[in-house]
């Protein structure tokens, strides 16, 4: 009798801890599945387009290759049944865009500026194919998105380093987009500051700093923790101007940035490429 009711104690007890172990394991697997995603702010660009033939019907399974000039990059996809292509999160930088199909000639389009956080439209018509050729378009892409609504200015390298700038500070730079106010030499609260900026008329304060797609907002003044002094004392990183590749200043944009009612500076910094470079003072 005691061996019966203890045999029976003891498959109750492997039950009960298969049970806790099955109900500890699923509370587990429900907070890895409610995680949130965490998605940074882009500071790469994207392309996107639509390969028609003559007649303006649809190409579908063409290779589209968007290949970076400056560091030999390439990314390749294919065009859907539509006709349409998307490469996104591509550096920032000037592209080539080549399309491929059986049948038709291959076309490719040169100096496709990619930049911060924007998205470019390159159409692409094929003519059929007669002999093995390529045709090269030269045509500059129109640098006006028709894709979104963002607004805004960017600026790139090529303008950072050559633009005349006080201090060597790219701050300074932000005040050649519309809709930025305020004197370059205003100061802050702080002695070493290089000075505050609004944008469409929201406080100075109201501005979200992004460095690569990361934060880098003072959480005590909200000012850049790049090129901006603490509490008191003197700057104590330098973001130097030879280091941006783009300065992307957003005043309409898009949910994912969020955060503040101003405007958004989206700071990418440069890569390596194939090349050396430098700058002497």
């Amino acid at each position: 009798m005691s061996m019966r009711t203890s045999s029976t104690g003891i498959r109750a007890g492997t039950s009960s801890l298969a049970a806790l172990v099955l109900l500890l394991s699923l509370a587990v697997l429900s907070e890895i599945t409610w995680v949130p995603i965490a998605r940074a702010q882009s500071f790469r660009g994207s392309i996107v387009g639509t390969v028609l033939d003559e007649t303006q019907a649809p190409v579908p399974g063409a290779m589209v290759t968007a290949k970076n000039q400056a560091t030999g990059l390439a990314r390749t996809t294919i065009s859907d049944d539509a006709g349409n292509y998307a490469i996104p999160q591509l550096p920032v930088g000037p592209y080539t865009v080549s399309v491929t199909k059986s049948g038709f000639q291959t076309v490719s389009r040169a100096d496709v500026s990619v930049d911060v956080a924007a998205e470019r439209r390159v159409d692409l018509t094929l003519s059929p194919a007669r002999v093995q050729q390529t045709v090269e378009v030269t045509a500059q892409v129109p640098l006006v998105s028709t894709t979104e609504n963002t607004l805004g200015g960017t600026l790139v390298s090529n303008q950072v380093q050559n633009l005349p700038v006080t201090g060597r500070d790219y701050t300074k730079l932000i005040f050649l987009n519309p809709g930025v106010s305020g004197s370059p030499d205003q100061i802050t609260d702080s002695p070493g500051s290089f000075g505050e900026f609004s944008v469409n008329g929201a406080r100075g304060r109201a501005n979200n700093f992004l460095l690569d797609g990361t934060d880098m907002n003072d959480g005590y003044r909200n000012d850049p923790t790049i090129n901006q002094a603490g509490v008191f004392g003197t700057p104590a990183t330098i973001l130097p101007v030879d280091a941006v590749a783009e300065l992307a200043v957003l005043s309409n944009f898009a949910p994912e940035y969020g955060r503040n009612a101003g405007a958004v500076i989206n700071i990418v910094t440069k890569s390596g490429t194939n090349d050396f470079h430098g700058t002497a003072a």
